[in-house]
Formats: structure tokens, sequence, C-alpha cells
């Protein structure tokens, strides 16, 4: 059993909390909104697994997770908090949408990717880059048994190989299999409009479509 801090309580990571406590983690689960606006998905998880889930602010997730998801709009990296997460498995499930987070030069230039940003925010993390390519519906809509043909894969990305096997590991106990897409900044491969992006694929079919992958200045 693993403690799994996330900090956004979205369609993504709303969804994550479900099939953490279905496969018997602790969720501590925080929003922007102050954990009492929480109570309707705290009842349900209660549901699921009887006291598996609490909710709390930014900073008591940060610090109770042993490993912690990040999935807020980009805007509001600069909010989470730095120091409960130094030497911790972080994982970033964003993607840029500039009609949704405005314009951010350095990913509009392709000189960073989203997850290298919440590393350069976190530097005593270790950023792990995941669930950023899959509907919110179909984490736990396609998630099936390892062996079970047509399994669906996801793709890690990062610079800390002990990390992306925790986040790999966590990914096949979800009902996924696992495609490595290497360092944190190949992140971009599996960002939105590539040919990986949100469709469904298994894990060769993924490492296919990650190598078929161009930056937007090449579209």
């Amino acid at each position: 059993m693993t403690t799994i801090g996330i900090i956004g309580a979205g369609n993504i990571g709303s969804q994550l909390a479900r099939l953490a406590v279905r496969h018997g983690h602790q969720v501590v689960i925080a929003n922007s909104r102050g954990p009492e606006t929480l109570t309707p998905l705290i009842d349900e998880l209660d549901g699921i697994a009887s006291g598996a889930a609490r909710a709390a602010t930014r900073d008591e997730a940060a610090a109770a997770g042993e490993i912690v998801v990040v999935t807020t709009p980009l805007a509001a990296i600069e909010t989470i908090p730095v120091e409960p997460l130094v030497g911790k498995v972080v994982i970033d499930t964003n993607n840029y949408y500039p009609q949704r987070d405005g314009q951010i030069p350095a990913l509009d230039d392709e000189t960073t990717t989203t997850a290298e940003l919440l590393q350069a925010h976190l530097p005593g993390a270790r950023v792990v880059k995941a669930f950023n390519h899959i509907g919110a519906a179909d984490l736990t809509g396609d998630a099936s048994p390892a062996g079970t043909p047509g399994r669906r894969a996801l793709v890690v990305a990062g610079d800390d190989d002990d990390a992306k096997r925790t986040v790999a590991d966590l990914i096949e106990e979800f009902g996924f299999d696992v495609v490595d897409a290497g360092p944190l900044a190949e992140g971009w491969r599996i960002q939105r409009d590539t040919p990986g992006y949100v469709a469904r694929f298994t894990a060769d079919e993924l490492r296919g479509k990650l190598a078929e992958a161009k930056r937007y200045r090449d579209m």
C-alpha cells in the first residue's frame, strides 16, 4: 500500500484517485478551492474503500504522498509546494493548450516541455511524465489485467530511472502496459496533436507513434 498525494481534483485527478483506492492505496487529494469542497468525491471514494481517501490542502497532500500527482492547469505550477516534494516521485499529467493556459514562450518555441517546467519548479523532486495522453474516462474504462490481448499502453518519460520504474509499476497495477519514451525532454513526443495522443494503442503500436511524432514547428 502506497500513499498517493494528488494535487488537482479535476477529471484526471479524480479518476486516478478512484484507481488508487480500488487497488488498495491511500489517497490524500487537494484542489484549489479547499478540502471542504471535496466532500462528494471523498464520500464516493469511501464507498469504494472505507477510509482510504481524505481531502487536504496542497501542502498536506504533498507532504503525505509517497508518490505525488500534479494534475493542475499550467498556470498553477508556481503554487505547487516545493519543500515537501524534495526527493519524491512526482507525476506530471499536464498538456499545453494556449487557448486555456495563455501563451508560454518557452513552450511555444519548444525549448522546454510542460514536465520540464514542473521539474524546474521542483528541483529536488523526481518528475515523471505520465497519464497525459489518455482521456479521463478511459483511465477506468480501458484498464485491463496484465496479459490481456490488445491491452492499452501508456507512456512514461523521466530522467530518473528508479522514479520511472515506480510510476511504471503503478501504471501496470492500474491496468495498462508501459512504454518508456526516454528522458523528460522526450515527453513532447506524446503531447497534444502528436500521433500517440489520446488514441488507444498497444505497446508496440505506441512505440511506433512515438517514433512518428514531429515537433510543432515541423508539422
